[in-house]
């Protein structure tokens, strides 16, 4: 993920992990077995946006022994600017991504990065559609960021899967920050989720603490880009997809 201009709701107050517990509808949401899938493609708008939003699953798959894939859209790169030297963080990313795939038990996922300019796909769309398309073809199903996200990369790559694939779903990021339980704008009457056996949790959660970038202060004056209330979203034994 990447940190937006102040006055986005992305930048706002946003509400807390025990608020989304707490609400009975996400324990209700009908349950999706991905046991049958033998092959996925994840997409990510930026390195850590797959195993945030789909690491479970994709610990799950991996250890089924299906085939993965993992096209990252961007490296990232503009997480820290003005802090830190936008190649050198895309390197860290990167390495961090690879990290973090072992720890899910998912090392030989094809890894492919299109290093796409870190928030500036508003004009690629059509590029990463076509991009998609070919990287899409042969496997079961596409998860990528939800369309409607409120982060212009994660909304232009999750159009652009969307109009790769009629097989796509979708998986929340800064929605958890953003919405409230039962808000109309997320569709909920879509929506389903993938509980996590206790192991696989808790190995999401080990690999979403390999993006020290995103988890630690930027530098002295500066937060992280992945505060704890963030991250705390991504901790429960479930995971939820829009289809």
């Amino acid at each position: 993920m990447v940190s937006l201009a102040a006055g986005n709701p992305i930048e706002a107050p946003g509400t807390d992990e025990e608020t989304w517990r707490n609400w009975p509808e996400l324990a209700r949401l009908p349950a999706l077995d991905v046991s049958a899938w033998t092959s996925a493609v994840i997409v990510a708008a930026h390195p850590d946006d797959e195993v945030l939003g789909v690491g479970g699953i994709m610990s799950v798959l991996a250890a089924a022994g299906a085939r993965l894939r993992l096209v990252s859209v961007t490296d990232g790169e503009a997480s820290h600017p003005g802090i830190a030297e936008p190649e050198a963080l895309a390197q860290r990313r990167a390495a961090e991504t690879a990290g973090a795939l072992r720890v899910l038990g998912a090392q030989a996922a094809d890894v492919v990065r299109l290093r796409l300019p870190d928030a500036g796909l508003s004009t690629r769309e059509d590029d990463i559609t076509a991009l998609l398309a070919e990287y899409l073809g042969g496997f079961d199903v596409c998860l990528a960021p939800w369309e409607k996200d409120v982060h212009a990369d994660h909304e232009v790559v999750g159009r652009a899967a969307r109009g790769a694939s009629e097989h796509t779903m979708f998986y929340p990021i800064w929605m958890w920050h953003w919405a409230r339980p039962g808000d109309p704008g997320p569709p909920w009457g879509r929506a389903v989720r993938v509980p996590l056996p206790l192991a696989v949790a808790a190995r999401k959660r080990d690999a979403i603490r390999c993006f020290a970038s995103q988890l630690e202060n930027r530098d002295a004056s500066t937060g992280p880009v992945l505060a704890p209330g963030v991250v705390a979203h991504f901790t429960r034994g479930q995971e939820v997809l829009f289809q």
